[in-house]
């Protein structure tokens, strides 16, 4: 049995917490990177989460590309919401952003049928593309405008009125 299939076997398992934490800290990421496009959904989140894991200089050295790419294919909302949070966590170079990408965070920080956390992420990923570029920093602006914050889950809520520089109260706790 190769390496590649242990961990596929042990990633068909049932996870907890403390199985993910010590994952992260002995499987290499390339081993799980390569684990994230099997064709068992459940393994690809497993390798997924067991990244997101992972230290942060280790998630800035996976392929940005690939990981984008990976994120663009899949139907699958908790895969997608992973490798968001994967992309969310690197830094995205001024002169290296993807307008495929920019298009599909700005199309599902949009959707109302997407889960609160795929949402967030894209809001956050949207506006990390288009601050640098003043053009596209006032199409982002009059997106988040055409956002009826009410409409959307509390997580998002607050961060549609953050990104839009609204204040934000806190709730006292009763």
């Amino acid at each position: 049995m190769s390496d590649i299939d242990s961990i596929r076997e042990i990633l068909n398992e049932r996870l907890g917490a403390e199985d993910v934490s010590l994952l992260a800290s002995r499987v290499p990421a390339r081993k799980l990177m390569a684990l994230i496009t099997d064709e068992d959904k459940y393994i690809a989140r497993h390798a997924a989460w067991v990244l997101t894991h992972k230290p942060l200089n280790e998630i800035r050295d996976l392929p940005q590309e690939q990981l984008i790419n990976f994120a663009l294919s899949t139907p699958d909302s908790s895969l997608l919401r992973l490798l968001l949070s994967l992309v969310e966590r690197q830094k995205i170079p001024k002169d290296d952003i993807r307008t495929d990408f920019l298009d599909f965070c700005l199309k599902h920080m949009m959707m109302m049928e997407e889960p609160a956390g795929v949402q967030a992420l894209c809001l956050k990923l949207a506006y990390q593309m288009c601050h640098y570029y003043p053009e596209l920093e006032r199409e982002f602006e009059e997106s988040l405008k055409l956002m009826p914050a009410e409409q959307f889950k509390p997580g998002v809520r607050h961060l549609i009125k953050k990104l839009r520089g609204e204040r934000v109260p806190i709730k006292k706790k009763q």
